[in-house]
């Protein structure tokens, strides 16, 4: 079980392109993964951010931030440790830079990788951040469980250049 919270934020559109495998236009919507807020974390999620605002700028399509807010078990999933204004309001924070459609999706969970594989519609596009490393890491493997349930995985690296 999982609560849903919605922020509607900013408008742009951009040319339409050619016909991609997973579509264009309106219809399209990207989704910007967001497993915590640490401040490691949030890297990952502007550099997702900086390749996914390219993408749909292209594609004429709209960003969606899954924010997987976990929950620990003492506590009612109705009423996390941190409040989720305060979580909308760091994702705002980090998307007003973009000028492209964005909604920013809040759902309170006790696993965050469940949660996120459940709310991806099938056949979804997926931006992920993250550094690359030579051994297995927890977005990795969030990445490889997306493209085996059939999404369409980028991995955008948030190495110190960016």
């Amino acid at each position: 079980m999982a609560v849903v919270f919605r922020t509607q934020i900013r408008e742009h559109r951009g040319p339409p392109v050619e016909s991609l495998p997973w579509g264009r236009g309106p219809g399209l919507n990207v989704h910007v993964v967001c497993t915590n807020l640490e401040a490691a974390n949030l890297k990952n999620v502007r550099a997702a951010l900086r390749v996914a605002g390219t993408l749909v700028r292209d594609l004429g399509a709209r960003v969606t931030v899954l924010a997987a807010q976990v929950v620990p078990y003492p506590l009612p999933l109705e009423k996390p440790d941190v409040a989720v204004e305060f979580t909308e309001q760091a994702l705002l924070r980090m998307v007003g830079d973009e000028e492209v459609e964005t909604a920013i999706e809040v759902r309170l969970c006790r696993d965050s990788e469940e949660t996120i594989r459940k709310a991806l519609p099938p056949d979804s596009v997926v931006v992920m951040g993250g550094r690359r490393r030579w051994w297995p890491i927890r977005e990795w493997t969030l990445a490889w469980r997306l493209r085996r349930d059939g999404h369409h995985v980028i991995y955008a690296d948030s190495s110190d250049n960016l």
